[in-house]
């Protein structure tokens, strides 16, 4: 093999790799949007458990209520209360549009709005918070 060959293969297996991470970026994106999605409606149905079971809503703002009675039928462990890009959710009482609650998470960027990774994620819009 010359120089120009194993440079013409170098430089094909470079573009290669850039198209392959492009592409799986772009699905690794969208599968934490979905898991969010998954997370936050398995919240919100722990939260509607306590809400049965304590005839009230845990407190605007923490979610540690669920957390720290392990033999609840609401508990949930404090892990599962971090979104898929590593931050808090928010749990908002009440919750926008008439919903009791919001539980929600900013998205990649951990801000309010955004769009594709970053647009926010949230129960109001999964339809778990009933008013």
């Amino acid at each position: 093999m010359t120089l120009i060959e194993i440079l013409a293969v170098v430089v094909i297996l470079g573009m290669l790799a850039v198209v392959l991470t492009v592409s799986f970026s772009g699905k690794m994106g969208k599968a934490k949007r979905e898991i969010a999605k998954t997370q936050i409606g398995q919240i919100a149905g722990q939260i509607e458990l306590y809400q049965l079971e304590k005839h009230r809503l845990p407190d605007a703002g923490t979610l540690s209520a669920l957390s720290s009675a392990p033999d609840a039928s609401y508990y949930i462990e404090p892990a599962k209360l971090i979104d898929p890009w590593g931050k808090a959710l928010l749990y908002i009482v009440p919750g926008p549009e008439g919903h009791a609650f919001e539980v929600v998470s900013y998205g990649s960027d951990g801000q309010p709005g955004g769009t594709g990774d970053a647009a926010d994620v949230s129960s109001a819009n999964l339809g778990d918070a009933k008013p």
